[in-house]
């Protein structure tokens, strides 16, 4: 019966990293999409920065344009303002030198801003120049290791596969339905689980004593009298409990 029992934890164990595999692989679209998304969300973020920055730009030769056609006007009012032939002539340019040197003061102030702007945005961009640069390096590098880790999960996979079966074949035809019976009905999968600190650890309840000492000797199945999952003490611990007795 110790055979027997060896062999339900190794299928046990087996099982469970099958789970684990075959969870991992069914969910490797969902987990490359949340890479491609983190990368995207980097990529987005320097995409801002740099439209801020080329928005500025093209903000200040906008109004570096303005100025210009503005300073023009300027001249043409002055060459008024110095041929005036009367009040009237001299006050029309008066006010149209006022109003265009307002004009260019206001614009040259806002074109003071843009090049703060560009500046500041600049900046930014040079402190993260070296993640700029190795973004798409390291977001291949990244699906690189991933892709890699998939196909290592699918190898195993089937490795264990075959394990299981070379194991499940050697089990007693009541025990193999016993155990398909509780790993199919149990949402985790697990039909044997280990005694930890006297308790089943499936279901959690505590253990009699007397129970306790039958599944340490491993003449015989024996199962959980709440959750009637297929108990068993590791080496270890069984060790360690005989050495305290």
């Amino acid at each position: 019966m110790k055979l027997e029992l060896e062999k339900l934890i190794e299928l046990q164990i087996t099982d469970t990293n099958i789970r684990k595999l075959k969870k991992a692989i069914e969910t490797s679209d969902e987990r490359r999409a949340a890479i491609e998304r983190e990368f995207e969300q980097h990529a987005s973020s320097i995409r801002e920065i740099q439209t801020r920055s080329e928005t500025a730009k093209s903000e200040r030769d906008r109004l570096e344009t303005q100025i210009a056609e503005n300073k023009t006007y300027l001249e043409r009012a002055d060459r008024n303002l110095k041929h005036a032939q009367n009040q009237k002539e001299y006050e029309t340019a008066m006010r149209e030198t006022d109003a265009l040197q307002k004009q260019i003061a206001a614009l040259e102030a806002q074109v003071l801003e843009k090049m703060t702007t560009v500046e500041e945005v600049e900046k930014i961009l040079a402190d993260r120049s070296e993640e700029i640069s190795s973004l798409e390096s390291n977001r291949r590098s990244e699906l690189e290791t991933f892709e890699n880790e998939l196909s290592a999960n699918r190898e195993e996979l089937g490795s264990e596969m075959k394990k299981r079966h070379e194991v499940f074949v050697t089990l007693p035809t009541n025990l193999a339905n016993v155990y398909n019976r509780l790993a199919q009905r149990s949402r985790d999968g697990i039909a044997v689980a280990e005694v930890k600190n006297g308790s089943c650890s499936a279901c959690f309840m505590k253990l009699r004593p007397h129970l306790q000492v039958e599944i340490k000797k491993g003449n015989e199945i024996i199962t959980c009298e709440n959750c009637t999952r297929i108990l068993y003490i590791a080496p270890t611990e069984s060790k360690a409990a005989t050495q305290e007795s």
